[in-house]
């Protein structure tokens, strides 16, 4: 089963500072039948403007990464830390047995980023953090793990059974992704034109696939894309 949900389906929230659309469930905006895709529980696509940011609030058990696609965020936690997440980084908080965190744009540009959230393979967990850098060469032409659970070399590690995989695929080109039975994928467009098995997906489009096995992805012109692979 392959679901191609278009952007248009996306809820659009905006508060002035804060641009967002939420894939999933999350906030004032609930849908029973759209609450999560196996462990896959939050995908918010956010903008925040310069001198703004989330005030601090709590979290726990669960599994929030951070991709940064334009500009820059600035994390501070109960724990005393703090972290610039620029473009191209990928942060992964463990909230676990609890904590609080702030995110602030102190740059000079809107911040693009995903906010990912994956239910972790336990409760109760130190929190912690993991964070790395990557080059867009990376993920060209490639599926690239850029958050994993499963030992993906260079990748931030994750505490859950999930990857997630950014790709920029030239026009023309094709990339296949196994499943084992038991797992559903998630791919979703930044920008360009895709088809998945088949199915065609725009710019911010998103498609959920149920089904094991090979997935072909086509790009129909450039595209850029993250696929997020997680348990039934």
């Amino acid at each position: 089963m392959i679901e191609v949900v278009k952007a248009d389906r996306r809820h659009f929230s905006d508060v002035g500072w804060l641009q967002s659309y939420w894939l999933f469930s999350f906030s004032d905006y609930h849908d029973p039948a759209n609450v999560s895709w196996g462990s896959l529980r939050v995908f918010n696509d956010d903008v925040i403007a310069p001198g703004t940011g989330f005030p601090m609030h709590p979290h726990r058990d669960m599994e929030i990464v951070t991709l940064v696609l334009r500009g820059e965020i600035t994390h501070r936690d109960s724990l005393g830390s703090r972290a610039l997440i620029g473009a191209g980084d990928v942060q992964r908080m463990s909230a676990g047995a609890g904590l609080t965190h702030s995110e602030h744009n102190l740059g000079a540009e809107p911040c693009h980023l995903y906010q990912i959230w994956i239910f972790p393979q336990r409760k109760g967990l130190t929190p912690s953090y993991d964070q790395r850098t990557f080059d867009p060469d990376d993920w060209r032409n490639r599926l690239h793990p850029v958050a994993s659970g499963r030992g993906d070399a260079g990748a931030v590690i994750l505490n859950a059974d999930a990857v997630i995989h950014r790709c920029d695929l030239e026009a023309g080109r094709v990339v296949t992704h196994e499943a084992a039975a038991g797992r559903r994928r998630f791919v979703y467009v930044q920008e360009g034109r895709l088809l998945v098995d088949g199915r065609e997906l725009d710019a911010n489009d998103q498609a959920r696939i149920g089904v094991a096995g090979a997935l072909d992805i086509e790009a129909r012109e450039r595209a850029d894309f993250v696929l997020i692979e997680v348990p039934s």
